[in-house]
């Protein structure tokens, strides 16, 4: 808008006496798109986020009354299994995630060691409740990670107490809480915000007063998890040298974390989670540049791709494949700086 402001003196006189016909105002009905997203996307992916906790639920309270190596083998898999929709869920953390406060006790990191320790000391009744209230950084998929993986990843089901396998339960059934609370509120709940964001530019919507708005909100999120994994989840440990800050670093899990990271912003650009189909943040921007739309899908392959070939884990690859953790971080910093640089302006001059 500002660019206007330096001709308007200029054209003012003129268009006084000789009035134009402004510029068309796009009117175009994203609905379809908003609708989709919301219904085909976001919410399949929280729903199956929670049918994968309450699966990891079960794994560990069988774990907990029948301890041996086959369960626990299920009880990380079944973490491993729970981490998938979490982590595609990354490029939407908008709305009640962040609203009510959901997102720390579900996936703070680091844990706090010391906290979680002077807990298994106690004699405090471990309950959903009691884990409920307590910090976020001694619940969540990371503190589940810590007690089943071990600091090292070489626990043995011979290291386990009866009370860290009390806890894993009890941090289980908090994690499937706040999981549960998280679709609730997409689908009805307190906020019921995916009634919200379907009826953007609607009368009286005021967290989204037009369907632009919504669009803009859909492309931050998808350049925000992007800017997290190449310049935080996969540089940092990097550049620094230091495993405390690798997030899933106890399970190796840290590419997959990465590559379903990206795959949530592509599940948002194409518009396709699981079985669905339908419009996504490509049907708009393919209609104003076709090219830009080839070159973000080419650019989530290539990212996806990348952080797939970095060699062994991510943990040893930091020291001893260096060039391939490089490539990733590129691949993966060229679609944030596309998503920033291209895509939103699109978005933003709709």
């Amino acid at each position: 808008m500002k660019k206007y402001l330096l001709f308007s003196f200029a054209v003012l006189s003129i268009f006084a006496c000789n009035p134009e016909p402004s510029d068309p105002i796009d009117k175009t009905d994203y609905t379809d798109v908003l609708n989709n997203l919301t219904e085909q996307v976001i919410i399949p992916t929280y729903d199956d986020l929670y049918q994968k906790t309450n699966s990891l639920v079960n794994t560990l309270n069988t774990l907990q009354s029948n301890p041996s190596s086959a369960n626990l083998d299920a009880a990380r898999q079944a973490w491993r299994d729970a981490r998938i929709p979490w982590e595609q869920s990354e490029g939407f953390l908008y709305g009640p995630v962040e609203t009510l406060g959901i997102d720390p006790s579900i996936d703070s990191w680091p844990v706090n060691q010391e906290d979680l320790d002077a807990v298994l000391a106690s004699s405090d009744v471990l309950t959903k409740s009691y884990l409920d209230a307590q910090v976020c950084t001694i619940k969540g998929f990371h503190t589940l990670e810590y007690l089943l993986f071990g600091a090292n990843a070489n626990k043995q089901i011979g290291d386990f107490s009866a009370r860290q396998f009390e806890y894993l339960s009890a941090a289980g059934q908090s994690l499937q809480g706040a999981c549960q609370t998280l679709r609730d509120n997409w689908t009805g709940g307190v906020t019921n915000f995916g009634h919200t964001f379907q009826t953007a530019g609607n009368s009286g919507n005021v967290a989204y007063p037009s369907q632009k708005s919504a669009l803009q909100e859909i492309v931050n999120g998808c350049i925000t998890i992007a800017d997290e994994v190449a310049n935080g989840k996969i540089y940092a440990p990097f550049s620094e040298e230091d495993l405390r800050l690798e997030e899933s670093r106890f399970s190796a899990n840290s590419k997959a974390d990465f590559a379903d990271n990206i795959r949530s912003i592509k599940n948002i650009y194409t518009g396709l989670y699981a079985n669905a189909s339908g419009k996504g943040l490509s049907s708009v921007i393919s209609e104003k540049n076709a090219t830009l739309d080839s070159k973000v899908r080419q650019e989530i392959e290539d990212a996806i791709a990348a952080i797939n070939a970095i060699e062994g884990t991510f943990t040893s690859a930091i020291f001893n494949a260096k060039a391939s953790v490089t490539n990733a971080q590129n691949k993966v910093h060229n679609l944030q700086v596309t998503l920033q640089s291209e895509v939103y302006p699109v978005i933003d001059g709709l």
